[in-house]
């Protein structure tokens, strides 16, 4: 299984205290050295992480490919146009989100800004992707548009599983529609996993290409990774979490070692 590294929370501590130190394009090097396939990176509309400046020297010095995530926005889509990445993946966004929340609506007009700028990146031959909720009108529609990937969110099984396996429960984090018996976590769980697992299948019989990501760690991440029909993950918050008392490259060996 491929692994794609995503170094956004490098630029998230850059900013903190918005200065140029740590750059993101240090862990270049290292995550390739320690077996990433792909770096991925988010260039948000309100710009809090990685920047103009860093997407572009990115793709320019990475001798891996680079999977650029953006929302449907005009202006980033000609920014990333003229940069050529070799995969970008449509994400939804909320200036007031911590993270991605879901998938993409596809209603109208969403569906048709989605075929446009697909379109537009595809006559410059960047690889597209959509980054969705697993279920089967989210592929059919991704497949309507004609991406070439779908990159199924898995936000749901991971806060599942911090719920049931972890102590967030007992945190100030704690997700409240969640605060249920153990019982029925544990068949919300088995759910949720198979419901990406029919995404899967579904998007393989349409002949699209299947990646998967969001809240994936060290202790989650097997229940993906032995879903065949997903050739890549896409893992960044842990990843960087870890390489704090690790190392950037021990942590991305460690995962790397999980995928095989």
């Amino acid at each position: 299984m491929l692994l794609g590294v995503n170094i956004d929370h490098i630029a998230v501590l850059r900013e903190a205290r918005k200065i140029n130190d740590p750059d993101p394009l240090d862990a270049i090097g290292l995550a390739i050295r320690a077996g990433a396939d792909q770096i991925t990176i988010h260039l948000r509309e309100d710009r809090r992480h990685i920047n103009e400046y860093d997407v572009e020297r990115i793709i320019k010095h990475s001798t891996i490919p680079v999977n650029v995530e953006c929302a449907v926005d005009p202006d980033i889509i000609e920014i990333i146009g003229d940069l050529k990445p070799h995969r970008v993946t449509f994400v939804p966004e909320k200036r007031e989100e911590v993270t991605t929340e879901g998938g993409l609506n596809f209603d109208e007009p969403n569906f048709a800004n989605l075929d446009k700028s697909v379109h537009y990146l595809k006559a410059r031959e960047i690889e597209t992707s959509f980054f969705i909720d697993p279920t089967k009108e989210a592929i059919r529609a991704s497949k309507t548009i004609g991406v070439k990937w779908v990159e199924l969110h898995t936000g749901s099984y991971a806060n599942i599983f911090a719920m049931l396996y972890g102590n967030l429960r007992h945190t100030p984090h704690a997700i409240k529609e969640l605060d249920i018996e153990r019982s029925k976590l544990q068949k919300m769980l088995v759910k949720s996993v198979q419901d990406l697992q029919d995404a899967a299948e579904e998007a393989d019989d349409y002949g699209l290409q299947v990646a998967a990501g969001h809240g994936l760690n060290y202790i989650n991440v097997d229940a993906v990774s032995n879903i065949e029909l997903i050739k890549e993950l896409n893992i960044g918050q842990s990843i960087i979490a870890r390489s704090v008392f690790t190392g950037f490259e021990n942590a991305v060996k460690e995962m790397v070692t999980l995928l095989k």
